[in-house]
């Protein structure tokens, strides 16, 4: 079986971390032909299918740093492989919003994509969570400054955030003394420009900002809970958080087994859920992560998990 990872460049992969990595890992276990592509190898033709333009075959070296070796450079039509796994990192950009309907077209010809790309489009992952308001906490979608005023003057305590950043980058936390409050919102929202999410400050971060995996609609049993450090708001792995794994607690199992079915039936197969104490924060769809992190502390082998249920996935879609 050959399976395509459209992915960022291999050489920047971090393997020690990379949960596509881990994923190549375990379906090359397995015995499957492993392919990658860029976005920008992403072609389409009129009157043509679409086509992963010099896609790589490679083989896994076991090596830490030249971790895989090239066996052939081939131009692929995308419906003939096997599966597509779609592991682009945000931010959710101009480039990415147009890979996603050229994937689409790659399934109108056949292609079997995970996560489905309509899917990636229509959860924008600052934005997802709003569809479950009962886990939520107060939250603020807006590009008006005088919105963000009467949210802060309301909760006291917020944090605000663009809705493309990754990694924690461009967060801030105002206080009950609403300092650089003007500063910050110019910063984010380019003179109501661009939309801001806002949310109620959650003093559970000190906790950890956990990371819980929902693959094929089933919550990964244990979490990342990424921890801030130094004085950070932000827990991010990215922002200098510390990773530490645990066994996932009732609510947060609450929320993966309500929202996750959901999410699944819409095609998203793997969803990296946020939640700070008892809220959901956001939900990851793009290409969510921590698998050798729960796998290398925990135990529990989240790759094998996730080619399980993306081969059952391909099965039930072969004898629908």
């Amino acid at each position: 079986m050959k399976l395509l990872f459209v992915a960022d460049p291999l050489a920047s992969f971090k393997t020690y971390k990379d949960s596509t990595f881990a994923m190549m890992r375990e379906a090359a276990k397995r015995g499957y032909q492993l392919w990658a592509c860029e976005v920008q190898d992403l072609i389409w033709r009129s009157g043509g299918r679409v086509m992963a333009q010099q896609a790589r075959a490679i083989t896994l070296t076991g090596d830490a740093h030249n971790w895989f070796t090239e066996t052939e450079r081939a131009d692929l039509v995308v419906a003939e492989i096997d599966a597509v796994l779609m592991r682009k990192d945000p931010p959710f950009d101009s480039e990415f919003f147009y890979a996603t309907h050229l994937l689409e077209q790659a399934e109108r010809e056949g292609a079997r994509v995970f996560n489905k790309p309509q899917a990636l489009r229509d959860h924008p992952e600052k934005l997802a969570l709003m569809q479950f308001p009962q886990y939520c906490p107060p939250t603020l979608v807006t590009r008006s400054e005088a919105a963000i005023r009467a949210f802060h003057a309301e909760h006291g305590d917020i944090i605000l955030k663009p809705l493309d950043g990754m990694g924690g980058t461009g967060i801030f936390r105002v206080g009950a003394d609403g300092m650089n409050l003007g500063a910050i919102i110019e910063t984010l929202n380019k003179g109501g420009a661009e939309t801001v999410m806002v949310q109620r400050y959650l003093p559970a971060i000190k906790d950890g900002d956990k990371r819980v995996l929902v693959i094929g609609g089933v919550p990964v049993p244990f979490c990342l809970a990424r921890i801030p450090q130094g004085g950070e708001v932000r827990g991010n792995l990215a922002a200098g958080g510390k990773g530490v794994a645990r066994p996932i607690s009732e609510r947060d199992r609450e929320i993966a087994e309500y929202a996750g079915p959901i999410l699944a039936a819409r095609g998203l197969l793997l969803v990296g859920l946020d939640v700070i104490g008892d809220s959901l924060t956001e939900v990851n769809v793009t290409s969510p992560t921590c698998f050798q992190e729960i796998t290398d502390q925990a135990g529990f082998d989240v790759a094998k998990m996730f080619i399980d249920a993306l081969e059952k996935a391909l099965n039930e879609e072969k004898s629908a």
